[in-house]
């Protein structure tokens, strides 16, 4: 038997030939990850110096693709960043696992430094070019223009036909990819479902997007506040397999296995380590430098670090959009009717910092009362738009009873409505279940703390379908009454031969208690009005914008039940005093009465005594 001559191959060669686990398994996908990998670099690289991000964004088809059934599409996304020195371009777009935040535990949206050379790797296969790249820092005069392609033997980029041009930016980069691929616009795989989402959960980005043949779209900026991503926190010891333990040693070189222990890891002190000693640990294992320790030993030490409790993490390093802000870019999709917005405090879920942040909406001008709700999904504040049905995301809304908050709901499945249900989940360590970053692996405590965000935000939503109905239901009555009494009136009138006056009369009545009734609604609507616009001014001060009048009635809720409180004791008072007034004139009556009944008596004596003598 012949022996086979064993090869070892690149980081690139093996993604070269797995993009499918990156993102590139369709044509339609491949379009999507471009841009998605793009925007997420440009975002990633204005935030991290302090840069209100404005992106803008082209995508055209150029031509017919080498492919069947697909199209050379040009991908382009241009920023206002930093941009990057010539010696970083190769490396950003052109080597896998390049990044500068590669293992360091931080909020931000790329960590690994695969997709933005996945995407390069993509165009150079199906157009044998890699990405176009236009980059001018804040010291150079001319920005620097040139190609880079993928070494996918080498694993390294390469910069081909540099050139310095003219560039009326002060700084900035400037990509542009040609891939085959096809272009989905619409649907949770589309284009505009991603943009719309990027917008949401970024408060802070102007946009400006033409998509083919479309018109061009401008989304201005709601909030100039910049988010700071918080600094990278160490890893938790109990997150980690042995394996990872004993890779995560060879990053800290020949330094003692005390000194790894406290530098190498959050929630790690001296009184720990005696625990550690206690739980078996070998306490002479503590002074030996990190080459001379076997993986036995190692085994040894991770066991005992495992049976030892520890602090959790600290939640330091979580970000959050906050509720005023998510409160105002939501009203950049569209026209809304009702809004929900919750932040829940960081919390930790398996031994991992996380926060979670809901927006329910009703929008006017999307969806059905029969179809399913819209739900956007984020990690890191990317949208993520494929594998729904296994994400924790989806299986935290599944799990909610929605037909008790008063929406429409099939057993174990999303709930209906013209509304959107946008999560958002923050962490320096999500599990991915691919490295495509498509679905969040479905914990239980992770499943759990994101119900209990949507099931809050639920309740808003719940307290305006209820008033809603309410007020239908009032409507309908008043309705009712006035098509049915007039009718009653004729029929008991005829039947009990009541004269016309009598009729009149009961007509007048009927339609003065259906009067009064609206009197004190048109009330109860004028006061509720006064609040409202007093409540809008306190938003436009607050720079929340302007919407629909019933997505602000829930805050006023409390103070309809204080004033309708007044108007009873009001009445009731009212009542109290007319009844005094009644006892206080019946009382003056029976006074004048008296006297003239005493006058009456001494008239008829008189008479009798005059009869008598008389006789």
């Amino acid at each position: 038997m012949a022996k086979s001559k064993i090869t070892s191959s690149s980081t690139a060669e093996y993604f070269a030939k797995n993009l499918q686990q990156v993102g590139f398994s369709s044509p339609t996908k491949a379009v999507l990850t471009t841009l998605k990998e793009a925007i997420d670099n440009s975002m990633d690289a204005c935030e991290e110096v302090g840069i209100a991000p404005s992106l803008i964004v082209e995508v055209k088809k150029v031509g017919k693709g080498s492919a069947r059934n697909t199209d050379l599409i040009e991908v382009t996304v241009e920023d206002n960043g930093p941009g990057l020195e010539q010696e970083d371009l190769s490396k950003v777009f052109g080597e896998y696992l390049a990044s500068s935040k590669f293992g360091r535990g931080r909020a931000s949206r790329g960590q690994q430094g695969i997709g933005i050379s996945a995407a390069t790797t993509w165009a150079q296969l199906t157009n044998a070019a890699g990405v176009q790249v236009t980059s001018k820092t804040k010291k150079m005069r001319k920005a620097l223009r040139g190609q880079v392609d993928v070494d996918i033997k080498g694993n390294k980029g390469l910069l081909k036909n540099k050139e310095m041009i003219e560039w009326n930016k002060p700084h900035g980069t400037r990509v542009s990819f040609r891939i085959d691929g096809r272009v989905q616009l619409n649907g949770d795989g589309g284009i505009l479902t991603y943009l719309e989402g990027t917008t949401l959960v970024n408060p802070h980005l102007e946009l400006s997007y033409k998509l083919l043949d479309n018109k061009k779209v401008e989304i201005k900026r709601v909030s100039d506040d910049v988010p700071k991503v918080p600094a990278a926190t160490l890893p938790h010891p109990h997150t980690m397999k042995l394996g990872e333990f004993i890779t995560h040693s060879g990053i800290y070189g020949n330094i003692t296995f005390n000194k790894f222990l406290k530098t190498g890891f959050s929630r790690v002190t001296d009184s720990s380590i005696k625990d550690f000693v206690k739980n078996g640990m070998p306490k002479e294992l503590l002074k030996k430098p990190l080459l001379q320790v076997k993986d036995v030993n190692y085994k040894k030490a991770f066991q005992s670090i495992q049976e030892t409790p520890l602090p959790n993490p600290s939640t330091r390093s979580v970000l959050t959009v906050g509720e005023e802000s998510l409160s105002k870019s939501i009203l950049r999709i569209g026209a809304v009717d009702f809004f929900s917005v919750v932040t829940r405090k960081p919390k930790i879920c398996d031994h991992k910092p996380v926060v979670i942040e809901v927006a329910l909406a009703r929008f006017l001008d999307r969806g059905n009362e029969d179809g399913s709700v819209q739900l956007l999904r984020f990690a890191n504040r990317v949208p993520l738009q494929f594998d729904k049905g296994s994400c924790a995301i989806t299986k935290a809304v599944e799990s909610v009873n929605w037909r008790a908050y008063g929406l429409s709901q099939s057993k174990n499945s999303l709930p209906s409505g013209p509304y959107i249900f946008a999560i958002s989940v923050v962490s320096p360590f999500i599990k991915f279940k691919n490295a495509s970053k498509e679905t969040i692996d479905a914990s239980d405590e992770l499943v759990e703390e994101i119900r209990l965000a949507v099931m809050r935000a639920g309740q808003k939503l719940s307290r305006h379908i209820k008033r809603e109905s309410k007020a239908a239901d009032l409507e309908r009555k008043i309705k009712h009454i006035e098509q049915f009494g007039p009718i009653l009136v004729e029929t008991l009138a005829r039947i009990t031969k009541a004269p016309v006056k009598r009729k009149q009369k009961a007509i007048a009545g009927l339609e003065k208690i259906l009067g009064r009734d609206s009197n004190a609604a048109e009330k109860d609507l004028a006061e509720a009005d006064s609040r409202l616009t007093q409540l809008k001014e306190k938003m436009k001060a607050r720079g929340i914008g302007k919407f629909v009048d019933s997505s602000l009635q829930e805050v006023n809720e409390d103070d309809v039940e204080e004033v309708e409180v007044k108007e009873v004791t009001t009445s009731k008072k009212a009542k109290s005093k007319t009844k005094a007034k009644k006892k206080a004139k019946s009382k003056k009556k029976v006074t004048k009465k008296a006297p003239a009944k005493k006058a009456t008596k001494k008239k008829t004596a008189k008479k009798k005594a005059t009869r008598k003598k008389r006789r």
